[in-house]
């Protein structure tokens, strides 16, 4: 039996279906993953592991956060079975309880990389995204601040972050970085608590630890 042109699924209906399920979305953004990192293959990087860190590195005050990690590996390299630093790309995001103040905990913090020597950090635009581009002597990443979050991709020995994971990490975390970021004011939200400096006593002095 012939099925009439009425009883025929169209092909935006089939469209939509082959978008059910689908981890890249159809027409916008990604949710974050539950974990935080995307734990699946992207591209020509295979995903090998997922770790959950209890220390922060972006520290944003009077706003908890906790850091998830991923490491993905060249497909390639494993395929020969010889894998090198700078076959090995690693994800780190830091979920956040609210949005207050993140962009300008990552703004500072990177300012503070930039004063340090060895380390070189510029504003760049990657894989359409607005990121922060750290360079050390031995190490390369990227950092970028979103909705609740900041994202941290690259690792060590690299020279350059694989545009695929900025894509696919950009998809599920927009970045919110400002043009000219690092010369301009810091974004807005609660400045790091002072730590109160005691005078001091020549007759009780206090040990220093460092």
């Amino acid at each position: 039996m012939i099925r009439s042109h009425a009883q025929r699924p169209s092909l935006a209906w089939m469209l939509a279906l082959l978008c059910v399920g689908t981890l890249l979305a159809c027409g916008g953004p990604g949710k974050p993953p539950k974990r935080g990192v995307i734990e699946r293959d992207v591209d020509n990087w295979g995903f090998r592991r997922y770790q959950s860190v209890l220390d922060v590195e972006v520290w944003v005050a009077k706003n908890r956060g906790v850091a998830h990690t991923a490491s993905y590996a060249r497909k390639s390299s494993e395929k020969k079975g010889r894998i090198e630093d700078e076959d090995v790309v690693n994800a780190f995001v830091t979920r956040y309880e609210s949005d207050e103040g993140v962009a300008r905990a990552l703004v500072g913090f990177a300012r503070r990389m930039a004063q340090q020597s060895g380390y070189q950090v510029k504003e760049k635009v990657m894989g359409d995204e607005r990121l922060l581009e750290v360079e050390g002597p031995s190490e390369y990443w990227v950092f970028w601040p979103a909705k609740k979050h900041v994202v941290k991709i690259g690792g060590r020995g690299l020279k350059k972050v694989p545009t695929a994971l900025i894509e696919a990490y950009g998809e599920r975390y927009p970045s919110k970085l400002s043009s000219g970021a690092l010369e301009g004011p810091l974004p807005e939200g609660p400045d790091e608590p002072e730590v109160e400096q005691e005078e001091f006593d020549p007759d009780n002095p206090k040990p220093e630890f460092k």
